[in-house]
């Protein structure tokens, strides 16, 4: 396979504190990791994998616990880890009844992972399941290096957006490079997934201008959203 068309999905991993606060906070990062990795079908099984894990560590090891959150790949699976300090507190699969408020953690995560276990280390446990995804290999066809280019950059835009202090000459510069390499990636995605780039550059030019004119001249396609 043409490498052109792989997508490079690099391990991480986020030490965190096991506290009910920390899971939103969690699931965002994973989600918008797997936007990255062009992972998306299973991004709600992995979120909620991710809540029940971080959520046994609470129950069960304790709340304030340092831990540590790992994605990676396995193959062609979608990898989640949670380490904790406790190789004693061992998560188990029980029968939780209808009516019952906990013993559901591990059964959902068996119910929606296609594999789980534990490996225990003397000075730590680590809790991991597996999701299936829609990847042929493990480079996974996803639009190319392009592609992935452009979600980086369009997620690290929108974090100098929330958290950026005012432009200097020197950053308005290079924002505008960064902002012709997002176009550029982007044609290269939409021309990868069969778009007429032209075609779409000519649709942007006339909302771009619709947009300087006060809305005026917007297509359906924009009226509706």
């Amino acid at each position: 396979m043409d490498c052109a068309s792989c997508v490079s999905r690099k391990p991480w991993d986020l030490p965190f504190v096991a506290e009910p606060k920390e899971v939103p906070a969690l699931r965002r990062i994973v989600r918008r990791h797997l936007e990255l990795w062009g992972l998306t079908e299973v991004s709600e099984a992995a979120q909620l994998c991710v809540t029940e894990l971080v959520s046994n560590v609470i129950a069960h090891v304790g709340w304030g616990t340092p831990a540590t959150l790992a994605v990676s790949m396995n193959g062609t699976y979608l990898r989640i880890e949670v380490h904790d300090p406790d190789a004693r507190a061992l998560p188990t699969l029980v029968h939780a009844e209808a009516d019952g408020e906990s013993g559901r953690g591990m059964a959902l995560v068996d119910a929606v992972a296609d594999r789980w276990g534990v490996l225990l280390h003397t000075d730590r446990k680590i809790t991991w399941c597996e999701l299936a995804t829609n990847l042929i290999s493990p480079g996974g066809p996803s639009g190319g290096v392009p592609a992935a280019g452009a979600a980086a950059t369009l997620y690290a835009y929108g974090a100098a957006r929330l958290h950026g202090s005012e432009p200097t000459v020197l950053s308005i510069a290079v924002r505008e490079e960064v902002a012709v390499d997002v176009i550029a990636d982007l044609l290269h995605w939409l021309q990868a997934h069969g778009h007429d780039v032209d075609e779409v550059l000519d649709r942007a030019q006339a909302r771009f201008e619709a947009r300087l004119g006060g809305g005026r001249g917007l297509d359906a396609r924009t009226q509706t959203r």
